[in-house]
């Protein structure tokens, strides 16, 4: 019993605010996302802004700037090393096969003749250390001559991997867009379609309330009238009203503009707050949503016409 009260109550929790989201949203639409935007109908909207959008920090540059280890020739490793080889080989002789560790010079190799010769090799080793510094790399561009260059550790000398991270980033996917429409129709204006898309989101949600979009079909595609008035034919059935009012506009941005199959696309993201509520025709009581709550709009259309300066109608709408 425990069990089926735990699944229930789980259940109640997963689906209670799908449920509420539902019944806020009773707007032109139904709060859903439908229609067509060309090849990019599967795939979400750019949320990015022309006021918002800012240039890719580039990749870290690799690690040029650091100066390079110092390192030994391989002869002068050779040399060494055979210094060394020759000292422990003195050294081995005179334990293994010497007249004895106190001996001369002429009867072999003493201890005092090995450790002046291993004192030798050290103080040549150092010598010839000392001898060899590191050489500061120098930033040698293309048809550099052999001479010597500014080293790119000085200060106020910029190295390819600075003048990379400083380089201006190239225009956007939306200003390309906006380019290829201005081709055809140069006085393509992106925040004057903003006040144009808004004229149609408030004659869409009037047509909406009256429960008729007749007034506004050629404002919208074909496929986009036959969804809206076929909602407005159902509220009519249930003989229901949805009211949507105090819409408080906060922004209306184009994101994205493209172009292909001879046709133009804009998308436009709204962002505002409202009243939305539905009322029973018969009683004038509220069966969905709030007449005091406001509601949070926030959704993204996509606006369609032939290639040129030709009219623009709504083809698809698409939740945040």
């Amino acid at each position: 019993m425990k069990r089926w009260l735990t699944l229930i109550a789980f259940a109640l929790a997963v689906l209670l605010p799908t449920l509420w989201s539902a019944d806020a949203w009773a707007r032109a639409g139904g709060g859903s996302s439908f229609g067509s935007r060309g090849s990019r109908s599967y795939s979400a909207p750019a949320r990015s802004s022309p006021g918002s959008t800012s240039p890719s920090r580039p990749a870290a540059p690799p690690s040029s700037f650091q100066q390079p280890a110092p390192q030994r020739s391989g002869w002068m490793s050779g040399l060494m090393g055979g210094i060394g080889g020759l000292v422990l080989g003195g050294l081995l002789g005179s334990m293994l096969f010497g007249g004895g560790m106190g001996q001369g010079l002429g009867g072999g190799i003493g201890l005092m003749e090995i450790l002046l010769m291993a004192a030798l090799a050290y103080f040549a080793f150092s010598w010839f250390r000392r001898r060899q510094q590191p050489v500061p790399s120098t930033a040698v561009g293309y048809g550099a001559t052999g001479r010597s260059e500014v080293p790119s550790w000085q200060p106020g000398t910029a190295s390819a991997a600075t003048a990379a991270v400083e380089a201006p980033a190239g225009p956007s996917e939306l200003d390309l867009g906006i380019a290829h429409i201005r081709q055809m129709d140069q006085g393509f204006d992106p925040r004057g379609f903003g006040e144009r898309a808004s004229d149609v989101f408030f004659k869409l949600q009037a047509a909406w309330m009256g429960r008729d979009m007749g007034a506004a079909k050629e404002l919208v595609t074909p496929e986009m009238y036959a969804t809206f008035q076929k909602e407005c034919d159902r509220l009519k059935q249930q003989r229901r009203m949805n009211r949507l009012e105090n819409i408080a506009v906060r922004s209306v941005d184009v994101t994205e503009a493209w172009q292909e199959a001879g046709q133009d696309f804009v998308t436009v993201h709204f962002l505002a707050n409202l009243l939305d509520y539905t009322l029973d025709e018969a009683s004038d009581q509220v069966v969905e949503g709030s007449r005091t709550e406001p509601v949070k709009f926030e959704e993204y259309w996509t606006f369609v016409r032939p290639v040129g300066p030709n009219a623009w109608r709504l083809s698809a709408i698409q939740q945040a």
